[in-house]
Protein backbone atom coordinates (compact mmCIF):
# COMPACT_ATOMS: atom_id res chain seq x y z
CA UNK A 1 0.00 0.00 0.00
CA UNK A 2 1.26 3.40 -0.48
CA UNK A 3 1.54 5.79 2.37
CA UNK A 4 1.20 9.29 2.51
CA UNK A 5 3.11 12.65 3.74
CA UNK A 6 0.91 15.30 4.51
CA UNK A 7 1.69 18.57 3.70
CA UNK A 8 -0.56 20.30 6.27
CA UNK A 9 -1.52 19.66 9.91
CA UNK A 10 -4.58 17.96 10.90
CA UNK A 11 -6.25 15.06 9.18
CA UNK A 12 -7.24 14.81 5.40
CA UNK A 13 -10.76 14.63 4.88
CA UNK A 14 -12.12 13.32 1.30
CA UNK A 15 -15.77 13.34 0.99
CA UNK A 16 -16.99 11.57 -2.48
CA UNK A 17 -21.32 11.77 -2.34
CA UNK A 18 -23.21 10.93 -5.30
CA UNK A 19 -25.96 8.46 -6.66
CA UNK A 20 -27.05 4.39 -5.77
CA UNK A 21 -24.43 3.03 -8.94
CA UNK A 22 -22.45 5.66 -9.28
CA UNK A 23 -19.14 3.73 -7.68
CA UNK A 24 -19.07 5.28 -4.70
CA UNK A 25 -17.95 2.46 -2.36
CA UNK A 26 -15.76 1.03 -5.08
CA UNK A 27 -13.64 4.40 -5.80
CA UNK A 28 -13.62 5.42 -2.60
CA UNK A 29 -12.10 2.04 -0.89
CA UNK A 30 -9.73 2.05 -3.82
CA UNK A 31 -8.17 5.98 -3.59
CA UNK A 32 -8.16 5.46 0.23
CA UNK A 33 -5.63 2.73 -0.09
CA UNK A 34 -3.86 4.23 -2.86
CA UNK A 35 -3.09 7.11 -0.79
CA UNK A 36 -3.13 5.38 2.43
CA UNK A 37 -6.27 6.93 4.30
CA UNK A 38 -8.88 5.25 6.26
CA UNK A 39 -12.09 4.71 4.16
CA UNK A 40 -15.68 5.37 5.96
CA UNK A 41 -18.79 3.98 3.99
CA UNK A 42 -21.54 5.98 5.09
CA UNK A 43 -24.25 4.13 3.32
CA UNK A 44 -23.64 0.74 5.56
CA UNK A 45 -24.16 2.83 8.58
CA UNK A 46 -27.45 3.88 7.45
CA UNK A 47 -28.43 0.12 6.26
CA UNK A 48 -27.06 -1.46 9.78
CA UNK A 49 -29.55 1.08 11.64
CA UNK A 50 -32.11 -0.30 9.15
CA UNK A 51 -31.06 -3.78 9.56
CA UNK A 52 -31.79 -3.20 13.73
CA UNK A 53 -34.82 -1.38 13.07
CA UNK A 54 -36.74 -4.50 11.32
CA UNK A 55 -35.19 -7.22 13.33
CA UNK A 56 -36.65 -5.58 16.21
CA UNK A 57 -39.87 -5.14 14.68
CA UNK A 58 -39.56 -1.14 14.52
CA UNK A 59 -42.29 -0.10 11.98
CA UNK A 60 -39.76 2.11 9.67
CA UNK A 61 -42.84 3.86 8.21
CA UNK A 62 -43.01 5.46 11.37
CA UNK A 63 -40.69 8.46 11.78
CA UNK A 64 -41.72 8.69 15.37
CA UNK A 65 -41.28 5.15 16.80
CA UNK A 66 -37.75 4.90 14.50
CA UNK A 67 -36.74 8.21 16.02
CA UNK A 68 -37.01 7.00 19.42
CA UNK A 69 -35.38 3.85 18.60
CA UNK A 70 -32.48 5.17 16.58
CA UNK A 71 -30.09 5.75 19.71
CA UNK A 72 -30.59 2.11 20.93
CA UNK A 73 -27.94 -0.14 18.59
CA UNK A 74 -24.61 0.14 19.00
CA UNK A 75 -23.17 0.76 15.35
CA UNK A 76 -19.14 0.30 14.74
CA UNK A 77 -17.59 1.02 11.41
CA UNK A 78 -13.94 -0.21 10.89
CA UNK A 79 -12.38 2.24 8.65
CA UNK A 80 -9.57 -0.30 7.37
CA UNK A 81 -9.79 0.25 3.07
CA UNK A 82 -8.13 -3.04 2.58
CA UNK A 83 -11.46 -4.87 4.63
CA UNK A 84 -14.32 -2.09 5.95
CA UNK A 85 -16.71 -3.54 8.57
CA UNK A 86 -19.44 -3.07 10.17
CA UNK A 87 -21.32 -4.35 13.49
CA UNK A 88 -24.38 -3.64 15.09
CA UNK A 89 -24.43 -4.43 18.68
CA UNK A 90 -21.33 -6.81 18.54
CA UNK A 91 -22.37 -8.83 15.22
CA UNK A 92 -21.43 -8.44 12.09
CA UNK A 93 -23.82 -7.60 9.40
CA UNK A 94 -21.91 -7.03 6.41
CA UNK A 95 -24.18 -9.68 4.74
CA UNK A 96 -27.55 -8.99 6.19
CA UNK A 97 -27.11 -5.32 5.09
CA UNK A 98 -27.34 -5.81 2.06
CA UNK A 99 -30.29 -7.74 1.17
CA UNK A 100 -33.42 -6.20 -0.45
CA UNK A 101 -35.49 -5.95 2.55
CA UNK A 102 -32.96 -3.83 3.96
CA UNK A 103 -32.16 -1.71 0.47
CA UNK A 104 -36.38 -1.12 0.03
CA UNK A 105 -36.62 0.55 3.72
CA UNK A 106 -33.15 2.25 4.17
CA UNK A 107 -34.19 5.34 2.36
CA UNK A 108 -37.27 5.96 4.56
CA UNK A 109 -35.28 5.17 7.84
CA UNK A 110 -32.62 7.32 6.68
CA UNK A 111 -34.78 10.20 6.02
CA UNK A 112 -35.41 10.26 10.28
CA UNK A 113 -33.91 13.68 11.19
CA UNK A 114 -32.85 11.94 14.56
CA UNK A 115 -30.99 9.44 12.69
CA UNK A 116 -29.16 11.33 10.75
CA UNK A 117 -27.99 13.64 13.83
CA UNK A 118 -27.30 10.26 15.68
CA UNK A 119 -25.36 8.79 12.41
CA UNK A 120 -23.16 12.18 11.37
CA UNK A 121 -21.85 11.95 15.25
CA UNK A 122 -20.42 8.84 14.51
CA UNK A 123 -19.00 9.72 10.91
CA UNK A 124 -17.33 13.03 12.16
CA UNK A 125 -15.74 10.90 15.35
CA UNK A 126 -14.72 8.10 13.00
CA UNK A 127 -12.96 11.03 10.88
CA UNK A 128 -11.44 12.60 14.06
CA UNK A 129 -9.92 8.92 15.56
CA UNK A 130 -8.05 8.60 12.14
CA UNK A 131 -4.18 9.35 12.48
CA UNK A 132 -3.64 10.34 8.69
CA UNK A 133 -7.17 11.05 7.12
CA UNK A 134 -10.15 9.49 5.69
CA UNK A 135 -12.31 9.10 2.58
CA UNK A 136 -15.89 9.17 3.36
CA UNK A 137 -18.35 7.99 1.07
CA UNK A 138 -22.28 8.79 0.89
CA UNK A 139 -24.85 11.78 -0.03
CA UNK A 140 -24.20 14.30 2.12
CA UNK A 141 -20.49 14.30 3.60
CA UNK A 142 -19.59 17.04 1.68
CA UNK A 143 -23.12 19.12 2.04
CA UNK A 144 -23.79 18.46 5.65
CA UNK A 145 -21.63 15.98 7.42
CA UNK A 146 -17.74 17.69 6.54
CA UNK A 147 -18.44 20.82 5.32
CA UNK A 148 -15.10 21.82 5.61
CA UNK A 149 -13.62 18.59 3.78
CA UNK A 150 -10.39 19.15 2.26
CA UNK A 151 -11.40 17.79 -0.86
CA UNK A 152 -14.76 17.53 -2.16
CA UNK A 153 -15.92 15.12 -5.32
CA UNK A 154 -19.70 14.53 -6.35
CA UNK A 155 -19.59 10.81 -8.53
CA UNK A 156 -22.11 10.88 -10.77
CA UNK A 157 -23.06 8.84 -14.00
CA UNK A 158 -26.29 8.32 -16.26
CA UNK A 159 -29.16 6.39 -15.26
CA UNK A 160 -28.64 3.56 -17.49
CA UNK A 161 -24.79 3.44 -16.74
CA UNK A 162 -25.46 3.08 -13.12
CA UNK A 163 -28.32 0.66 -13.92
CA UNK A 164 -26.07 -1.49 -16.12
CA UNK A 165 -23.17 -1.34 -13.80
CA UNK A 166 -25.39 -2.94 -10.81
CA UNK A 167 -26.89 -5.15 -12.79
CA UNK A 168 -23.56 -6.41 -13.46
CA UNK A 169 -22.51 -6.65 -10.05
CA UNK A 170 -25.67 -8.87 -9.29
CA UNK A 171 -25.07 -11.13 -12.25
CA UNK A 172 -21.64 -11.58 -11.11
CA UNK A 173 -22.90 -12.88 -7.66
CA UNK A 174 -25.48 -15.41 -9.04
CA UNK A 175 -28.83 -12.95 -9.11
CA UNK A 176 -32.01 -13.42 -11.18
CA UNK A 177 -32.91 -11.66 -13.87
CA UNK A 178 -36.46 -11.07 -12.05
CA UNK A 179 -34.75 -9.44 -8.91
CA UNK A 180 -32.20 -7.44 -10.99
CA UNK A 181 -35.05 -6.06 -12.30
CA UNK A 182 -37.15 -5.31 -9.60
CA UNK A 183 -33.75 -3.78 -8.00
CA UNK A 184 -32.83 -1.08 -10.90
CA UNK A 185 -36.51 0.01 -10.70
CA UNK A 186 -35.59 0.65 -6.71
CA UNK A 187 -32.36 1.87 -7.30
CA UNK A 188 -34.48 5.25 -9.34
CA UNK A 189 -36.99 5.53 -6.79
CA UNK A 190 -34.48 6.01 -3.91
CA UNK A 191 -32.54 8.65 -6.18
CA UNK A 192 -35.95 10.34 -6.07
CA UNK A 193 -36.81 9.65 -2.14
CA UNK A 194 -32.92 10.72 -1.18
CA UNK A 195 -33.15 13.87 -3.44
CA UNK A 196 -36.15 14.98 -2.36
CA UNK A 197 -36.26 14.46 1.69
CA UNK A 198 -36.54 17.37 3.57
CA UNK A 199 -33.39 16.66 5.99
CA UNK A 200 -29.84 16.33 4.19
CA UNK A 201 -31.15 15.84 0.35
CA UNK A 202 -28.36 13.81 -1.51
CA UNK A 203 -27.12 17.23 -3.56
CA UNK A 204 -24.12 18.30 -4.45
CA UNK A 205 -21.95 20.81 -2.76
CA UNK A 206 -21.49 24.04 -4.52
CA UNK A 207 -17.44 23.76 -3.69
CA UNK A 208 -17.34 19.91 -5.00
CA UNK A 209 -15.60 18.37 -7.84
CA UNK A 210 -18.28 16.84 -10.68
CA UNK A 211 -16.61 13.61 -11.82
CA UNK A 212 -19.06 11.76 -14.16
CA UNK A 213 -18.42 8.25 -14.64
CA UNK A 214 -20.48 7.31 -17.31
CA UNK A 215 -17.55 6.98 -20.24
CA UNK A 216 -14.57 5.97 -17.69
CA UNK A 217 -12.99 3.02 -16.79
CA UNK A 218 -12.62 2.36 -12.89
CA UNK A 219 -9.07 2.86 -13.31
CA UNK A 220 -10.03 6.39 -14.75
CA UNK A 221 -11.99 7.39 -12.18
CA UNK A 222 -9.71 6.65 -9.31
CA UNK A 223 -6.76 8.42 -11.23
CA UNK A 224 -8.69 11.54 -11.44
CA UNK A 225 -9.89 11.57 -7.91
CA UNK A 226 -6.56 10.31 -6.49
CA UNK A 227 -4.62 12.97 -8.15
CA UNK A 228 -7.01 15.85 -7.07
CA UNK A 229 -6.88 14.74 -3.63
CA UNK A 230 -2.99 14.68 -3.92
CA UNK A 231 -3.06 18.37 -5.55
CA UNK A 232 -5.60 19.88 -3.39
CA UNK A 233 -4.57 18.88 -0.21
CA UNK A 234 -0.68 18.61 -0.66
CA UNK A 235 0.02 15.39 -0.29
CA UNK A 236 2.78 13.20 -2.18
CA UNK A 237 1.80 9.42 -2.40
CA UNK A 238 5.20 7.12 -1.92
CA UNK A 239 5.93 3.83 -1.85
Amino acid sequence: MDSVDRASSGPVVVAIDGPSGSGKSTVSRAVAARLGLSFLDTGAMYRAMTWWMLANEVDVEDAEAVAIACGKPVIVSGTDAAGPTITVDGQDVSGPIRGPEVTAKVSAVSAVPAVRARLVELQRGCAAHTERGIVAEGRDMGSVVFPDATVKVFLTASERARSERRAAELRAKGVDEATITAMAADLARRDAADSSRETAPLTQAADAVLVDTSELTLDQVIDTIAALVERKAGLTAAQ
